[in-house]
């Protein structure tokens, strides 16, 4: 046998026993209540939506008020990092003088450029 012959078959082999074992698990769920027990009455899907999906979500909302409500009230940035669109800009705009004369380079007394560490030119 090769291997590509193998593999199908383990699979197979895998799927088929996950499935027993679900089926094998699920088998007691459907049991019928035992005699001497009371026989619950059917839960509404309101009160079902209200307890298991209603208090998790208001818990929730609560937790992110406790988190966020104070940074907002001081007037903090929410986002993630503390990120604000308007401190993207490091130093502020440069006047058309200063971009000039930071493009060319500049040198002293002995024809040594003033640039510090390494330069190149275009």
């Amino acid at each position: 046998m090769t291997t590509k012959s193998r593999a199908p078959r383990r699979i197979a082999l895998v799927v088929g026993s996950a499935t027993i074992l679900l089926i094998a698990y699920a088998g007691p769920a459907s049991a019928d209540i035992p005699v001497g027990w009371s026989k619950p009455q059917p839960v509404p899907v309101l009160h079902f939506l209200l307890l298991f999906v209603g208090i998790p979500v208001l818990i929730t909302l609560g937790i992110l008020a406790a988190v966020y409500l104070p940074g907002v009230v001081r007037g903090e940035s929410v986002a993630p990092a503390g990120a604000r669109s308007d401190d993207q800009w490091f130093g502020g705009r440069r006047d058309t003088a200063e971009l000039e004369s930071a493009s060319t380079p500049r040198t002293d007394a002995d024809g040594d450029r003033d640039t510090g560490g390494a330069g190149g030119t275009w």
